[in-house]
C-alpha cells in the first residue's frame, strides 16, 4: 500500500472537514427545498463547477466501453445516495442517520475483501467495530435513537451503495484522473436526478437567500471539490482501510453543527468521538496486512496526479 504524501494528507483533511459541514448545510437547505430539489440544485452547481474546470483542463473523453460503468457509478454514488439520504432524513433523526451512514466503512471493508482482495488484520477489524461503537455513543449523546422505519432502511441502503461506489472508484481510478472520474460520475448522476425535479424553478424563486446559498455551498464544496478530493485520496490508498477515516466526519460534523446551527453536544457525544477516533487509529496503524492489493488499487500515474492537483 502506498503511503500518503503531504499532498494526499491535505486533500484528505479538506475532504473530511467539507463533507462534515454538509450535514449542517443540508439541514439549512431543507428549510426551503424538498429533498429531491435540494439534491438536484446542489449537483447542478457541482456539475457546472466541474464543467468549467473540464473546459480549461481538457479532460480526456471516456472510452465508449467505460460509459455504462460510469453511468452506473453516477446512479449509485450520486443519484441514489443523495436522494435516499435526503428523503430518509425527513423522518429519521440526524443522530440516527449519522449512525447509519457511519456504517459505510464496514460495508466498504467487506466489499473490498471480496472484490479488491484487500485484507485487514484482526486488530483492523476490531478497529472497525470500535469506531462503529463510538458512533453509537455519539448518537446516544445526542439523545436521538434509531427508529426502524422505511426511511431508516432507505438511509442504510444509501450507506451500502456508497460503499459500492468506492469499490467502483478503485477500478476507474486506474484509467482516469480523480477529477475526470468525479466529473463523469457527477454529470451522469445529476442527469439521472432531473426527472425528480418538479417545482425546482418555483422553489428557487421563492426560497430565502440563506437557504439557496447553503445549497450552492453544498454544490461547490461538499459536492464538487470534496468528491474530487476523496477520489484523489482513494487513488493513493486501499479502499477498505482508507474508508475507515470517514469515521472522523461525524465528530467534525458535531463541532460544525455547534457553530453553524447552535446544536450543543453532550458529554457522551465527546466520549463517542474519542472512541471512534481510537478505532480509526487501530485500523490505520496496526490493522493492515502487507498483502499488496490488485492492480486496481495501485496509485495513479504522474499525469493523473498532476491533473488532480
Amino acid at each position: 500500500m502506498p503511503r500518503f504524501t503531504s499532498r494526499t494528507l491535505v486533500a484528505l483533511a479538506f475532504t473530511l472537514v467539507v463533507w462534515a459541514s454538509a450535514f449542517a448545510g443540508i439541514r439549512a437547505g431543507l428549510r426551503a427545498y424538498s429533498p429531491a430539489n435540494l439534491a438536484i440544485l446542489r449537483f447542478l452547481v457541482a456539475s457546472s463547477v466541474l464543467a468549467v474546470y473540464a473546459a480549461v483542463a481538457h479532460f480526456r473523453p471516456p472510452k465508449m466501453s467505460d460509459i455504462p460503468g460510469l453511468i452506473l457509478t453516477g446512479a449509485i454514488g450520486i443519484t441514489f445516495y443523495n436522494l435516499a439520504l435526503n428523503y430518509g432524513e425527513t423522518r429519521v433523526t440526524a443522530g440516527a442517520a449519522s449512525l447509519l451512514i457511519a456504517s459505510v466503512p464496514i460495508w466498504t471493508a467487506l466489499a473490498a475483501r471480496f472484490w479488491l482482495h484487500e485484507k485487514l488484520t484482526a486488530i483492523g477489524w476490531c478497529g472497525v467495530f470500535v469506531s462503529f461503537a463510538g458512533i453509537a455513543l455519539i448518537t446516544s449523546g445526542e439523545g436521538e435513537g434509531i427508529r426502524l422505519s422505511p426511511q431508516a432502511l432507505i438511509i442504510l441502503a444509501a450507506a451500502i451503495t456508497s460503499a459500492l461506489y468506492m469499490i467502483l472508484q478503485k477500478h476507474y481510478l486506474g484509467r482516469y484522473s480523480a477529477l475526470e472520474f468525479t466529473a463523469y460520475s457527477i454529470w451522469f448522476g445529476t442527469a439521472l436526478m432531473l426527472p425528480f425535479g418538479n417545482g425546482l424553478l418555483h422553489t428557487l424563486r421563492s426560497a430565502p437567500v440563506s437557504a439557496t446559498l447553503a445549497v450552492v455551498y453544498l454544490g461547490i464544496f461538499p459536492g464538487a471539490l470534496a468528491y474530487v478530493g476523496w477520489a484523489y485520496v482513494l487513488s493513493h490508498g486501499a479502499a477498505g482501510r482508507t474508508s475507515t477515516l470517514l469515521y472522523v466526519i461525524p465528530v467534525l460534523a458535531i463541532g460544525i453543527g455547534w457553530l453553524w446551527l447552535g446544536e450543543v453536544p453532550r458529554l457522551l457525544t465527546f466520549a463517542g468521538g474519542a472512541v471512534a477516533l481510537a478505532g480509526v487509529v487501530m485500523v490505520n496503524l496496526r490493522g493492515r496486512t502487507e498483502i499488496v492489493p490488485v492492480a486496481a488499487s495501485k496509485s495513479v500515474g504522474p499525469d493523473r496526479s498532476r491533473a488532480s492537483a
